[in-house]
């Protein structure tokens, strides 16, 4: 594992029975923060078919996980489906409530940068509400650097969000 958190917490890739773990973080994600620009829990089926759809594409989807179980996932896409975007990539990382603030998202990102890499991607992107401040400090020490700031482009509880882009080049392509 390459990022900081404790011992006993490992990353690796997710499997179809870490499913139900990873819905019940993103879910409660979704239902309490602004983390997700979305108001739409995924169901079981849903979560399949992303899972199914990241699998297809040949893009990592990976777990934290302790003796507590899955405490933290990970995955990444492309950015934009245009070719000339091939080599740029968006990655998603979301920690279990009870478990934030111990390093697992910092070593769920190191873990996708290097599997990026690996997939010889270029760059990688964040995108990340503004008022989120602890992620956006979490990338800017990884290296990434802020790009844009858009103004009042999601809403969700009742008012206008900002949402930040950050980007780090991680590979030599091309």
């Amino acid at each position: 594992m390459t990022g900081t958190c404790s011992q006993t917490t490992t990353v690796c890739d997710a499997s179809r029975h870490d499913l139900a773990d990873i819905l019940t973080i993103y879910n409660e994600v979704i239902r309490h923060s602004t983390a997700v620009y979305s108001e739409v829990e995924f169901t079981p089926a849903r979560g399949e078919s992303w899972f199914a759809a990241k699998a297809e594409q040949g893009f990592p989807f990976i777990v934290a996980r302790d003796a507590t179980g899955v405490v933290g996932f990970g995955t990444f896409g492309d950015f934009r489906a245009w070719p000339c975007y091939q080599y740029t990539v968006e990655h998603s990382v979301h920690v279990r409530a009870d478990a934030r603030g111990r390093g697992i998202g910092r070593a769920l990102v190191l873990e996708l940068m290097e599997r990026a890499k690996a997939m010889q991607k270029h760059v990688m992107i964040a995108g990340i509400d503004a008022d989120n401040a602890v992620s956006i400090g979490l990338h800017e020490s990884l290296g990434f650097r802020r790009v844009g700031h858009f103004h009042e482009v999601g809403f969700k509880f009742g008012r206008w969000l900002d949402l930040v882009f950050l980007e780090i080049a991680i590979g030599d392509r091309v």
